[in-house]
């Protein structure tokens, strides 16, 4: 494993597009592992793959102690609203207010190419949507209707 450099806002890898994973094999492994190891050095929630400057639609989520690795995630289907505080990794001196789906099914694929499904709610649905929409090359801030400046 090795710690991956975070690119920030500003670096056009993060407004691209990622490809699907075709091949679930050894490199895409040392990706996931790779990016567990950055995310447990940096102290996130979670960390998507153009984060690290590879456009891949793959991304890694950790809540309540759970590892979740997520490749080719869709959404299914998502309902109700909520609002609530996000930041990023690859945005630095902001939070912003960010409005999002209360309720999410999710579907994706695990590093061995095998499917899962997940529901998931509030906070907990609003990490899922901030990694996967790092993969259509989407930030928080782009979504973001209030902006709260960092005092640190």
């Amino acid at each position: 494993m090795a710690k991956r450099n975070i690119i920030k806002m500003g670096d056009p890898l993060l407004r691209k597009i990622s490809k699907p994973v075709e091949d679930f094999d050894g490199r895409l492994s040392q990706l996931l592992d790779d990016m567990t190891e950055t995310l447990h050095a940096v102290g996130g929630l979670g960390l998507a793959a153009p984060q690290v400057g590879i456009l891949k639609r793959v991304c890694i989520v950790e809540y309540d102690e759970q590892l979740y690795e997520l490749v080719n995630p869709v959404l299914i289907k998502s309902s109700g609203k909520c609002v609530d505080n996000e930041g990023c990794l690859s945005v630095v001196g902001f939070r912003g207010l960010v409005e999002r789906p209360q309720i999410i099914d999710i579907e994706y694929f695990d590093r061995y190419g095998k499917k899962h499904a997940k529901h998931a709610e509030g906070y907990f649905a609003r990490v899922f949507l901030h990694e996967m929409d790092h993969l259509d090359g989407i930030l928080f801030s782009d979504k973001m209707i209030k902006k709260i400046i960092d005092e640190d």
